[in-house]
């Protein structure tokens, strides 16, 4: 009898945090490396997130890695799953945006050997669980958790401030619309801009 082989384990991380924390530099960079180190790499995003590029991911300091656009999980697997023999490491941006159909098929994608790298924030402007984040984070080979940096007070920030007055979970943007927040100065639901101002050192 011929001895079955098994496919050894891949691994799933997560990079998480509010806006303005770096994932998506974070994400970028692993899969740098990881092009570096002669892996085959193939990186998604939602359609719903084409602030900067179209088809790349971009962190807001302009780095960028080229991604390919895609609407559903469902879409997501069509694309990956034709190309999956030549793929060893998979990139995600933005996963709060994709229904929870993507963490079965991240588990899939690890008894495949894969290595699935996912970055998205983990809680919503009203500071709650967003999507299928949180569930990612249990099953997570590898979490790590960035802050930013308070806009009031230069505090490390694990809040999302909503500027403005929609109520609409999903609101894609970037400087004007949202500001980091520390816990002392994150105020769900009020939608003026903070009067207090981070002082920054003077210059000369």
């Amino acid at each position: 009898m011929g001895q079955m082989t098994t496919v050894p384990p891949g691994r799933i991380e997560i990079i998480t945090g509010p806006m303005f924390s770096g994932k998506s530099e974070e994400l970028i960079r692993r899969l740098k490396r990881a092009r570096i180190a002669r892996q085959r790499v193939a990186c998604y995003k939602p359609d719903i997130d084409l602030r900067y590029h179209r088809t790349a991911i971009a962190s807001h300091s302009s780095h960028t890695h080229d991604a390919s656009t895609v609407t559903t999980v469902e879409d997501l697997r069509a694309v990956l799953f034709p190309q999956l023999d030549q793929v060893e490491v998979i990139g995600i941006d933005e996963v709060q945006f994709f229904s929870e159909a993507v963490i079965p098929l991240a588990v899939e994608l690890v008894h495949l050997g894969k290595r699935v790298v996912m970055a998205g924030l983990d809680t919503t402007f009203a500071a709650e669980p967003f999507g299928p984040v949180p569930n990612l984070m249990a099953i997570a080979d590898e979490v790590t958790k960035l802050s930013a940096v308070c806009m009031v007070c230069g505090a490390p920030a694990i809040h999302t401030q909503r500027l403005g007055q929609s109520q609409e979970l999903v609101v894609v943007g970037a400087t004007g619309f949202y500001e980091a927040r520390c816990r002392a100065h994150f105020h769900p639901w009020v939608d003026e801009l903070h009067t207090e101002q981070l002082e920054l050192p003077s210059v000369g």
